[in-house]
Order: C-alpha cells, then sequence, then structure tokens
C-alpha cells in the first residue's frame, strides 16, 4: 500500500459481540416470548477485535472471495423512510445492480430495513456478529416467496445478497464490520433461532475463532453500496456467505446516529453460471 494512502486509512480496535456455544440451541423471541421463557437464551461473547480499513483498497474484494464488496451505486431515491418509494425506485435500482455486479438472471427482492436509532419507527444497528440465514432456511425464503415455482429454482444456483447503503455520510457511528470468508468455516457457525409471532426463521450466530479477519470502509457515502453474500447454494471454492455486525466506532466522538438502509433479495442465476 503507498505510504500516502496508507496514512488515511482508520483501522480501529473495537468489541464484537460473538456467542459462545452452550447446551441449548440459541433462540431470540422477536416480540413478547412465552411466560417464563427469556427474550434470549444466548451466552454473549465479546472480544476486542482489530478491524482493518479497507478504503483505498476496495477492488482487493469481491463477493466470490470475499463474501463482499463495496460498488459504486448512486440512487435517485429522495427519502429512504418513504417506504413506497422505495418499493417504487429503490428495488429495481437492486434488481438492476445485482444483475450487473454478480451476474443474476433473476432478482426477487423480499423485505427492506432502515435503521436510525434517533429516529422513531426505525431500527438500531445490530451489535451482534451473524448470518441473516442457514444453510436450511435459505431454501425455504425461496419456497416462502415463489412458492410453485420454487421447486424449478431450486434446482439451479440461487443464493441470498444483503445490499447494504448509508442514507446519510460519511458513516462514522456505527459502521459495518464483515469477516473475510476466507478466514473461517461453517464450524464456526451456531444455528440460531429468531421467532416471530407466526414464524420461527433460523439464522447463524458465531464463535469466535482467532483467526477471523475483519474489515470496514470508513466514511461510506451514500452513493456507496455494499454487497453481503448471505447464502450461496453453489459448493465449488468460492466464498458461500459473510458475516457481519455493526460495532462501536471509538473514532464516533460527536458523530450523529448512522442512517443506512438493507435491501434482502433472492437472486438466481443462469445454469452456465
Amino acid at each position: 500500500m503507498p505510504l500516502d494512502l496508507a496514512s488515511k486509512t482508520k483501522p480501529v480496535t473495537a468489541t464484537l459481540h460473538y456467542l459462545k456455544r452452550g447446551p441449548e440451541k440459541p433462540v431470540r423471541y422477536v416480540e413478547e416470548p412465552p411466560p417464563g421463557v427469556p427474550q434470549w437464551n444466548g451466552i454473549d461473547d465479546p472480544r476486542e477485535i482489530a478491524i482493518e480499513d479497507a478504503r483505498g483498497r476496495e477492488a482487493e474484494f469481491s463477493v466470490d472471495r470475499n463474501g463482499f464488496a463495496l460498488v459504486a451505486a448512486p440512487s435517485a431515491v429522495a427519502d429512504f423512510y418513504a417506504a413506497d418509494e422505495v418499493k417504487r425506485v429503490y428495488y429495481p435500482e437492486v434488481e438492476r445492480l445485482l444483475r450487473d455486479k454478480l451476474g443474476a438472471s433473476r432478482v426477487v427482492i423480499f423485505d427492506h430495513t432502515v435503521r436510525n436509532a434517533a429516529r422513531q419507527g426505525a431500527r438500531e444497528p445490530s451489535r451482534r456478529v451473524h448470518n441473516d440465514h442457514t444453510i436450511n432456511s435459505a431454501p425455504r425464503r425461496v419456497r416462502d416467496h415463489l412458492g410453485a415455482d420454487a421447486g424449478d429454482l431450486l434446482g439451479q444456483r440461487f443464493g441470498i445478497v444483503n445490499v447494504w447503503r448509508p442514507i446519510r455520510g460519511p458513516v462514522v457511528d456505527s459502521p459495518l464490520a464483515l469477516c473475510d470468508a476466507r478466514t473461517f468455516t461453517n464450524d464456526d457457525l451456531i444455528a440460531s433461532d429468531l421467532v416471530y409471532p407466526h414464524l420461527r426463521g433460523e439464522t447463524s450466530s458465531v464463535e469466535y475463532k482467532p483467526g477471523h479477519r475483519w474489515y470496514y470502509f470508513s466514511d461510506m457515502q451514500p452513493d456507496e453500496a455494499l454487497l453481503i453474500r448471505v447464502h450461496d447454494s453453489a459448493d465449488d471454492g468460492r466464498a458461500r456467505l459473510s458475516f457481519h455486525t455493526s460495532f462501536d466506532n471509538p473514532l464516533a466522538a460527536g458523530a450523529p446516529p448512522r442512517e443506512s438502509i438493507e435491501v434482502r433479495s433472492l437472486v438466481f442465476f443462469p445454469p452456465d453460471a
């Protein structure tokens, strides 16, 4: 790395919240749990982790190699808090982006989340090291959203990709840290239930391993987006997922709360992909 570029990066050390393995499967209730049942039975395992700043090295990272990538992605959306505008304008933008960057032949967006700790109705950044799905729950998403077409679609390569972008920039408070897919194995994942009033989903929590290598992109702007691979059915050597978390940035004193949007998509690939 050239000296002038190295001097502009902002590596940090921060607390990341892993999960310890316990005798029971971790279960989190999104709303009120049944009487006598805890909201969350997981065992928190906070670790002080060195997080490298990948700013200036964007070209070194790809979804197939690392499980994530930063891309230039301007948007015509005027108000990301307006759900109708997001669905009307932003969803088609994300579909085009994933076709262009990943070679997907079909993209189906199934939801989005806006985060801003200071705004009523928006969610706070997540502080848990996680991946949004497991090898079992990813195909279930296809069945849930595509019904009769699911059988044929599950016979070809498919995946789930999150597209994460700032609503305002630069992002200093609660940036997103991502773990390089080359530095972990499936043995590090802990399948965990996420229980809604009428649905039980399954996500992956993560057990700490000293070899995990973490990155973030400092000072992200609204015309940039992170592509995060949540699942890929192809088991051919490419990255199949990357876990992630937000973190308390020690450089964020006085910074406004992070505002961001993440869109979750099913992606399907042509037979020769």
